[in-house]
């Protein structure tokens, strides 16, 4: 959405702009010397065409865009008391110093030089961007370079400030009550919340509904609010993912970000000077318990935050400008992550738990289960929770050790772990890495410093402590596991759960938000210690199904669990949304046939997963060899279209899902095929729906089913308007449709 600059006069003393051809930032110096990002272009098209809101007038000067930076320090306070994470007087007082560009392995990146002539305080902030992709991503390094302590409160990675509708800029009407355009009108917010069972859960609201209109000019002052999400404890995204978009519905641009922040994190997009802003920030005192002493001579670095936008192919489609920044944000996310062959290879996953065993696997248990799932096609097959078990008592309350039971395995683990070898697949087993179970024996065994700690006594949560992996102890137990699993067992993937919230962090050393913060970046470091000693070995991260879904954690880890959901009619819209979240190549999506599901319903979890990782489960030792066939089917389908998922950019046909919608579809566009996944969960016998695929408009297009190939589905494409119209012939249905142009088609696109 456009962005609209303050009058030159007012504020401008030079100028400068870094960026590429995709997406170029403007940044102005001011006479108050502060730098502050005052436009962004979006290939080669000005997103800046105002040099003011109108109707600012009177004594409300106030520069229209904000400092570049945001620290608030204790002592220092704000210029405004409001619940926002900006006015701070420290930020006001960071004056330019200076900027350097570069570029170096695919990125172009930007440092700005800023310094506090008051108290000492130095910041360096740190943009970069894939060549070719309308994304960036922010930090900020804050050193204290006075002669007297400091202690940060919070601070922002990225602030983004002028923000209106093209209804105002094409218009240049005044606002508010007594003008013709609201400069707000036509902005809407995207978020998604989140929730145990019930994952990735997008709403779209006017921002005008979400940001009363006071009258700030007769009042002289912003509001005190803003619309803010954060996290809350070590679940990151327990309540809310970390990420947004601003949508402007008339023109079809919109902004997207993401917090890449597993410790703490907080959004907020308020209104200020006429415009809407965007902060960015990672733990804060408010919301988190952070608070980080600097001493003389130390530093600290923010957590990175990202922004894309995009612009929609077609305007009025609806969310389209949400997926093309999308898009655009799938391509930084590939960028920015660890690179590994599972990214490309995409195996197939057999994994035990979900509606099978449930966490009580035995070698007896086991062993059909695996010779069907290598019949089927699988090329991975894990062993979820439950091979350590060997208390009576139960094992919940006694994991940290991570020895193999020897009631499960009489004959030993690797027994079992040798048949997984032997039917081609590589075998996978379930850790909970940190957490240790109150009655374990490494409970008595670490120090107390290996543990989080508030106020000098262990946290316990759910009958278990959490490790603090900034303690050597802690990190040496873990290496020890790990190492020792891959030797013994020939593991080729670990699926790395957390299943508890033991609050805002831990206080040994300093505050709790900090102490969480310094363990979640001592976790990454444990991570990519891990995949350097093992770099074939495959990590999922999973967190009771999606309560960690964010970039610190999947810029290194290769599958994220999309949900633990049981139910596979509730299913689809956590899986159509999930590449919202994250790329699709890992979105990891239960798939769990059973023998006492009839064929509609099996083909129903099954389809809803071929777009991302498949997690097959279910007993498929207890199949029929009809119902085997139907499996190998999906499994064979998947082989064959799975190389285009990694180069695929997500969109949504229906618009992003609601929870209780009857039609729910998913779309992936790749370079020569878009691929559909379609849900009807409604109650009628027959039913109809048309989906709109803009991008393929005006195009001899050829619809056909992938799976599953037997199938009443019928399809009609209107290549005119860009539409597919699916009609079903029975509620609780799931299709995969491709569509090839004619002179494109091939088989193996279906």
């Amino acid at each position: 959405m456009p962005q609209a600059p303050a009058s030159p006069a007012k504020t401008q003393v030079s100028s400068f702009t870094w960026g590429s051809a995709g997406l170029r930032f403007q940044f102005r110096i001011g006479s108050d010397g502060v730098v502050r990002l005052a436009g962004l272009d979006l290939n080669e098209q000005p997103l800046t065409t105002l040099e003011e809101i109108p109707g600012r007038t009177g004594e409300y000067t106030a520069p229209l865009w904000l400092p570049l930076v945001d620290v608030q320090l204790t002592g220092s306070g704000g210029h405004r008391s409001s619940d926002r994470s900006i006015y701070s007087n420290a930020g006001s007082r960071l004056l330019y110093q200076g900027h350097a560009e570069s570029s170096e392995d695919g990125w172009t990146r930007l440092h700005i030089d800023l310094a506090d002539p008051e108290s000492g305080l130095r910041a360096q902030v740190r943009f970069r961007s894939p060549q070719g992709v309308a994304a960036v991503q922010a930090e900020v390094r804050l050193a204290n370079e006075g002669d007297r302590r400091l202690v940060l409160e919070s601070v922002t990675s990225l602030v983004v400030a002028g923000l209106v509708g093209s209804a105002l800029t094409e218009s240049g009407s005044a606002s508010g009550p007594a003008g013709d355009v609201d400069p707000l009108a036509g902005l809407d917010l995207h978020w998604a919340d989140n929730e145990w069972l019930a994952e990735n859960r997008w709403r779209r609201r006017p921002v005008r509904e979400l940001l009363v209109d006071i009258d700030q000019f007769r009042h002289r002052q912003d509001s005190r609010g803003s619309f803010a999400r954060t996290s809350r404890g070590t679940w990151s995204t327990g309540r809310h993912l970390p990420m947004g978009a601003l949508v402007d519905r008339r023109c079809g641009r919109a902004l997207t970000w993401q917090v890449e922040s597993s410790a703490g994190w907080r959004w907020e997009v308020g209104e200020h000077c006429g415009a809407a802003y965007l902060a960015l920030l990672g733990p804060t005192d408010s919301d988190h318990h952070w608070r980080q002493p600097l001493e003389p001579g130390e530093d600290f670095t923010t957590v990175p935050a990202a922004i894309a936008l995009g612009e929609a192919t077609a305007p009025g489609t609806r969310d389209g400008g949400f997926a093309a920044a999308i898009g655009e944000l799938t391509a930084y996310r590939r960028a920015l992550r660890r690179s590994h062959p599972d990214h490309v290879a995409l195996p197939v996953i057999f994994n035990d738990y979900m509606n099978t065993l449930m966490g009580d696997p035995t070698a007896e248990k086991l062993a059909p289960l695996i010779d069907a799932a290598a019949a089927v096609g699988a090329e991975v097959f894990v062993i979820d929770a439950g091979w350590y078990d060997d208390d009576a008592a139960g094992w919940w309350d006694s994991v940290g050790e991570w020895q193999e039971s020897k009631s499960r395995f009489p004959d030993g683990l690797a027994k079992t772990t040798d048949r997984i070898h032997a039917a081609g697949m590589v075998p996978g087993l379930w850790l909970e890495p940190e957490v240790v179970g109150l009655r374990s024996p490494i409970a008595a065994l670490l120090p107390d410093e290996a543990f989080f700690q508030r106020d000098g006594i262990r946290v316990a949560e759910s009958s278990r402590y959490q490790l603090d992996l900034r303690n050597p102890a802690a990190v040496a137990h873990l290496d020890q596991v790990v190492d020792r699993l891959v030797a013994d067992y020939g593991v080729g993937y670990f699926k790395l759960d957390y299943n508890i919230n033991p609050g805002p962090g831990t206080d040994l050393g300093g505050s709790a938000g900090s102490g969480l913060l310094g363990h979640q970046r001592a976790y990454l470091a444990w991570l990519d210690g891990v995949l350097d000693r093992h770099p074939g070995l495959i990590l999922e991260n999973c967190s009771s199904g999606g309560m960690r879904t964010d970039y610190a954690l999947l810029a290194r880890l290769q599958l994220q669990s999309t949900s633990d959901q049981q139910d596979p009619l509730r299913y689809p819209p956590i899986a159509a949304a999930a590449p919202a979240a994250m790329t699709p190549e890992q979105a990891a999506t239960w798939a769990y046939p059973q023998p006492d599901f009839d064929d509609n319903l099996n083909a129903f979890t099954l389809a809803g997963a071929l777009l991302g990782r498949i997690h097959l489960s279910g007993y498929l030792n207890r199949m029929s060899a009809e119902q085997r066939a139907l499996v190998a089917e999906a499994v064979g389908v998947y082989r064959r279209i799975r190389a285009d998922i990694p180069r695929s950019e997500p969109f949504w046909p229906l618009g992003l899902p609601g929870w209780t919608d009857e039609w729910v579809a998913l779309g992936q566009r790749a370079s020569h095929v878009t691929y559909l996944t379609v849900w009807y969960r409604g109650a009628e016998s027959a039913a109809e729906q048309t989906l709109a695929v803009p991008h393929l408009r005006g195009h001899d297009v050829i619809p056909r089913i992938l799976f599953p190939a037997t199938s009443d589905t019928e399809l009609s494409w209107e290549s005119d308007r860009g539409e597919l119209t699916v009609r079903m012939s029975r509620p609780g249905t799931a299709r995969l449709i491709s569509l090839t142009h004619r002179d494109l088609d091939c088989s193996d696109a279906g």
